[in-house]
């Protein structure tokens, strides 16, 4: 890679996922916008030197329109907040900072019930939240740099990422995505945090997209240093390989051989005069459709609750998005769920798919959605 890692600033590191151009997974054009969508180099590399897996281009992208935070990740937010609070890293009275994600609700409020109080803009705090966020920070050094800042003597900095391993172990090629400029694993976060003063203390590891991971880190200057958790997924990414750039390469000919699959399926569904429709308009069902060459001929309509969404289309195909309440129009054989952590809220609110005699698919198995 030409320029230096996002982190360390090294030049010695691997080409390990190609997913050629793709349009903004997260730019929803109205259903009546020409074709074809712009399009945008997707590359992942991997820094030789301290382990972060990273994008390669800095692809100026169009804004997202809000999507619905799935029920799951609410109650992971709150679930994850009791642990830490059990954990005696939350000083009742003391101050919250949050660097959130665009993608889910702040945990803010959340920190607020546990008896903190928010403190202003560049100011100090005992807890500072990073949701998902580091990732949109094209600038990795910069911003965990200014995350650390902003800790106050005595104070624990909360990182929320979906972990590397995780990718790796379900083979989950498809969340590569511009504007996500980097994919953590606990191994490269530990070094980024040690560059910075910190060290990791505490984690805590959710099934939430098949595997994040809550990690607390403080200074180490006072003390810090890790426990079991965070022992036990350092030696996980050594088992995994996040390191490992044939590992990581493995990623190129899953996605090669997912999306033959499910071209594939679709196509066989068909002949057969099964009727599929999609569920969840989600970034990561745009590189898997765009990669298999699905159209509506194949799979007619994307369900999602979105409002903003609806009346769109998925990028790069002229799949129409459609709300909920148009499923039932399809009378779909199968519904192929694009975020398997769906599965809960979207079978309470249409529970009439599976009374029907349909079923819900896990696109990236092509089964069975697996109940949490």
């Amino acid at each position: 890679m030409s320029k230096p890692c996002r982190a360390c600033r090294s030049r010695a590191g691997d080409l390990v996922l190609d997913l050629g151009d793709q349009p903004a997974a997260e730019h929803m054009p109205l259903q009546d916008d020409p074709e074809p969508d712009a399009l945008y180099p997707l590359q992942l590399w991997l820094c030789a030197s301290c382990g972060l897996a990273q994008l390669i281009e800095d692809a100026v992208v169009p804004e997202e329109p809000q999507g619905v935070e799935p029920a799951s990740l609410a109650a992971q937010a709150v679930d994850a907040m009791a642990r830490v609070s059990a954990a005696g890293l939350l000083r009742r009275g003391g101050g919250v900072a949050e660097y959130p994600s665009p993608h889910g609700e702040p945990w803010m409020n959340i920190a607020i019930r546990f008896g903190l109080s928010t403190v202003g803009d560049h100011q100090l705090a005992d807890v500072v939240l990073d949701t998902f966020g580091l990732i949109h920070a094209p600038d990795q050094a910069g911003a965990l740099a200014e995350r650390t800042a902003r800790v106050a003597p005595g104070g624990v900095l909360l990182l929320q990422y979906h972990a590397l391993a995780a990718i790796i172990a379900h083979g989950q090629w498809n969340v590569l995505r511009h504007g996500h400029y980097a994919y953590h694993s606990t191994s490269a976060l530990t070094e980024l945090l040690a560059m910075n003063g910190f060290s990791a203390v505490r984690a805590w590891q959710f099934d939430l997209y098949g595997g994040t991971v809550l990690l607390a880190a403080a200074r180490t200057e006072e003390g810090a240093r890790p426990d079991a958790s965070v022992s036990s997924l350092l030696r996980r990414d050594d088992e995994i390989g996040v390191r490992d750039i044939n590992v990581l390469r493995g990623l190129q000919s899953r996605a090669e051989d997912h999306a033959a699959r499910l071209h594939r399926w679709l196509v066989t569904e068909q002949t057969e005069g099964e009727t599929v429709v999609g569920y969840g308009a989600a970034s990561r069902a745009v590189p898997l459709l765009v990669r298999a060459g699905i159209d509506r001929v194949l799979l007619p309509a994307v369900v999602d609750a979105s409002a903003a969404k609806q009346g769109c289309r998925m990028p790069g195909t002229d799949i129409p998005i459609v709300a909920p309440a148009q499923l039932a129009e399809y009378q779909p054989a199968s519904v192929l769920l694009f975020v398997p952590d769906l599965l809960p809220e979207v079978r309470a609110a249409l529970p009439w798919v599976e009374e029907s005699g349909a079923r819900w698919v896990d696109a990236m198995e092509l089964g069975p959605v697996a109940a949490k």
